[in-house]
């Protein structure tokens, strides 16, 4: 499925120049990479939240067409207004048909309703959401699949026990270590462990926070009058 981005070059660049933009249903964005230059360019509103809608676009081979002439891209970046749902500003990476990329895709857990120990009252923790991978463009994948429903309690799924498609690496496990650099992806487990997880992720933030208090409250106190 072949997704077209329409856009258009721009040459004022800045706050000021972006804040128009937006007042005009408009976004600033900016395209890079492949051994080219940077370039600024505008894309409607409309048109990108709509095709925002579609999950898969997150993880796909774009077709960013600036001016009529089209080059493939990966968004990189995203970022949305602080206080309204809207689009603010994308990044987009263009790619090189011929080279590996290197990105991150989301994982998609299933199996969660075959699962026995889930359906007695346990929970699914998952530790990461999103992987970063490499691969040829062509071979991108929209997603990764995460097979839990033979997990039984306390069990968990490593990165090395994820089964990449054809040509598709973990860039974690590429450092030669592969031991050192293999985590844990998700895990089933009792909702009082989870519960007693989450109170002492509490607990040490609150000490932490009071450790820089006083520390702050030392550095603030006035040494002299600076008038």
């Amino acid at each position: 499925m072949s997704i077209k981005i329409n856009a258009t070059m721009r040459k004022d660049q800045g706050k000021g120049a972006s804040r128009r933009l937006r007042h005009q249903e408009k976004i600033p964005a900016i395209v890079y990479g492949s051994g080219k230059a940077p370039a600024a360019i505008t894309l409607n509103l409309h048109e990108m939240t709509h095709i925002l809608e579609n999950s898969e676009v997150y993880a796909s081979v774009l077709d960013l067409s600036i001016d009529k002439k089209t080059e493939p891209v990966i968004i990189k970046d995203l970022q949305h207004h602080p206080a309204k749902s809207l689009i603010a500003h994308v990044d987009f990476l263009r790619v090189d048909m011929n080279k590996n990329i290197v990105t991150s895709i989301p994982l998609h857990f299933i199996g969660e309703e075959n699962n026995d120990a889930m359906r007695l009252g346990a929970i699914l923790n998952k530790l990461i959401t999103t992987i970063e991978i490499s691969c040829l463009p062509v071979n991108l994948p929209h997603a990764i699949e995460v097979d839990i429903s033979n997990l039984t309690m306390d069990e968990h799924v490593s990165l090395t026990d994820i089964t990449m498609p054809k040509d598709v690496v973990i860039t974690a496990l590429t450092h030669g270590d592969i031991e050192a650099h293999d985590q844990s992806v998700v895990v089933i487990q009792e909702p009082r462990l989870m519960a007693e997880e989450v109170e002492e992720k509490i607990i040490d933030t609150e000490d932490e926070e009071g450790v820089d208090n006083i520390a702050k409250d030392s550095d603030d106190k006035p040494e002299g009058d600076s008038e």
